[in-house]
């Protein structure tokens, strides 16, 4: 009863902060944030049914030994799949701007006896990622919610690796059945307009989810 409850509250905005404006290059709205106080429905036991979270994870073909970034990381949930696709000889850095979640995260990667995975307490002007070094930076449900893109963008694409890909999960804008608000989702053609405009460029698209779009860029460099 306390997730579903939790899970009404965070997709009708009960568990909002305030929201951040809209895009300067699309209009799109931009959404707001989920607070830590909603948490728990990133742990539901229906993620499982509705995003097929081990598919995501299974369709990047992320190589054993890689540098991982899970930003917007919220709890945990993805981190500790992404700790082992990379094995013990990998890293994921996850990141999270509410020192909260971090708690939340760092509980959780303990528990689990994970050695691979460094928590960081990022913030709005500075990802905390080293620079040249990530793999791959993964993004579950966390774009549309970023106060400053453009700004964030740039961050990211300085730690990505000259080969390195920012991976973006996002409820498909495209479809009005999925019980999301309109806001928490985002369009294929908004995402490639939003990032294409910061030096990034669409390399594909994977489509295999229930309800998200695997949105996978590299940097034009």
């Amino acid at each position: 009863m306390l997730v579903r409850t939790i899970t009404i509250i965070a997709l009708t905005g009960g568990l909002l902060a305030q929201s951040a404006g809209v895009h300067p290059v699309t209009g799109r709205r931009i959404a707001t944030v989920m607070s830590h106080l909603g948490a728990d429905w990133l742990d539901r036991p229906e993620r499982v049914s509705e995003e097929a979270p081990d598919q995501a994870i299974a369709a990047l073909d992320i190589a054993p030994g890689a540098t991982v970034a899970d930003v917007g990381a919220g709890s945990g949930y993805m981190t500790v799949k992404l700790a082992a696709a990379v094995g013990a000889a990998g890293r994921v850095y996850a990141t999270d701007v509410q020192p909260e979640m971090i708690e939340k995260l760092t509980a959780r990667v303990k528990s689990a006896h994970l050695a691979n995975v460094v928590p960081v307490l990022a913030t709005t002007d500075d990802s905390r990622l080293p620079e040249g070094a990530i793999d791959l930076i993964l993004m579950v449900d966390v774009y549309h919610e970023l106060a400053a893109p453009q700004h964030t963008l740039q961050q990211l694409k300085r730690a990505l690796s000259p080969s390195g890909r920012l991976v973006l999960l996002e409820y498909r804008k495209e479809d009005p059945s999925i019980p999301i608000r309109e806001e928490h989702k985002m369009s294929v053609a908004d995402a490639k307009a939003e990032l294409e405009a910061e030096g990034y460029r669409l390399a594909s698209v994977i489509e295999s989810l229930p309800r998200q779009h695997i949105l996978i860029f590299t940097v034009v460099r």
